[in-house]
């Protein structure tokens, strides 16, 4: 079956508004049935700021673009959003490709700065027995001066967007932080999308938790979740639990875990669902995580019940997951096939 959604108010409202040409290119929207079953098709299409790292991953000797909120906002753009991304790449030959493959990707590139005084960003990425990658970030890096001008700001602010999304690791600089406070601020209508992602040395306990408190919805991992019950106060004997109490805690919409090959655990619109993965033939799980973020966004600004969005959010990270990189090619078609050869097994 597949993943059916209905329209809120809001995104009938974000569907009718007219976008900006000079800032957007308009995405080919993404089309799914209702959920109240009448083979009655609906247009989802949410407008996002995605604010953020954009660096390269390096693997071995190949070089992939990456960072989480520039990953999202790919995956986001090919679910039907549209997406405004907001980083800084160095004035060195990674910026020129970087600049480059956003044009490829059709990722407005609008909102990201060009730095003089710092290289772009990478990251050493090794893999684990089970293809689990481990980082290495290098920093000082060129998204970590991001900037907006302030013509820059009334145009993001005047656009409306539906969501926030943001992580850890670019908050970790005061620039950065501040920007995504001054975007936050300017946008209080905004939902927030705090997709944790803790890496070694690049977190700190009161920064997650300011983070997930201004947060709609908060995505992390199963070892996060521990680390963030523990950074919250409070003790927990499951991630059911986590889950619920994270949400009273926080006021939060949803609270997303993922469990790597067991898929993930959601709690949303007060229901508490776990659904299992999709066995794929792992190439890498760089920027599997990142792609699930887009679907379970797309799933929960769609309304779907909570097992339609944690089932969509693992087949499209499966998928992810079965490509090398953190942004190889994959369609909706696909991941309906993915869901079909999962139940016929």
């Amino acid at each position: 079956m597949a993943c059916l959604p209905r329209y809120s108010e809001r995104s009938r409202r974000s569907g009718a508004e007219p976008q900006s040409k000079r800032i957007f290119a308009r995405p080919v929207c993404l089309s799914s049935r209702n959920t109240e079953g009448t083979g009655q098709f609906v247009e989802i299409q949410m407008k996002i700021i995605s604010i953020g790292e954009v660096l390269w991953d390096v693997l071995g000797n190949e070089e992939h673009l990456g960072g989480a909120p520039l990953n999202f906002a790919v995956h986001a753009q090919r679910l039907g959003h549209t997406v405004a991304f907001v980083s800084a790449v160095g004035c060195d030959a990674r910026g020129d490709r970087i600049l480059r493959q956003m044009d490829e990707l059709s990722l407005n590139r609008r909102y990201v700065r060009r730095v003089r005084d710092h290289q772009t960003g990478l990251v050493t990425v090794a893999l684990d027995a089970d293809a689990q990658p481990h980082f290495t970030i290098h920093r000082p890096a060129a998204y970590d001066f991001a900037e907006l001008s302030s013509e820059d700001l009334r145009e993001l602010q005047s656009w409306k967007p539906d969501w926030v999304y943001f992580g850890t690791l670019f908050q970790m600089s005061r620039r950065g932080r501040d920007l995504t406070r001054q975007l936050t601020g300017m946008n209080r209508e905004s939902r927030r999308f705090y997709d944790v992602n803790l890496r070694v040395g690049s977190y700190e306990p009161p920064l997650v938790r300011e983070l997930i408190s201004t947060a709609s919805v908060v995505k992390l991992n199963e070892d996060e979740a521990r680390e963030a019950a523990a950074m919250a106060g409070f003790t927990v004997d499951s991630i059911a639990e986590f889950c619920r109490r994270a949400a009273n805690e926080f006021d939060l919409e949803a609270v997303a875990v993922t469990r790597g090959f067991h898929g993930c655990a959601l709690f949303f619109a007060d229901e508490y669902v776990e659904a299992a993965g999709y066995p794929v033939e792992v190439s890498d799980a760089i920027g599997a995580g990142d792609a699930f973020a887009a679907a379970l966004l797309h799933g929960i600004a769609s309304r779907w019940r909570a097992m339609e969005v944690a089932d969509f959010a693992n087949r499209v990270g499966a998928l992810v997951t079965s490509r090398p990189g953190a942004l190889p090619p994959w369609s909706l078609e696909e991941a309906m096939a993915l869901q079909a050869a999962g139940k016929e097994e």
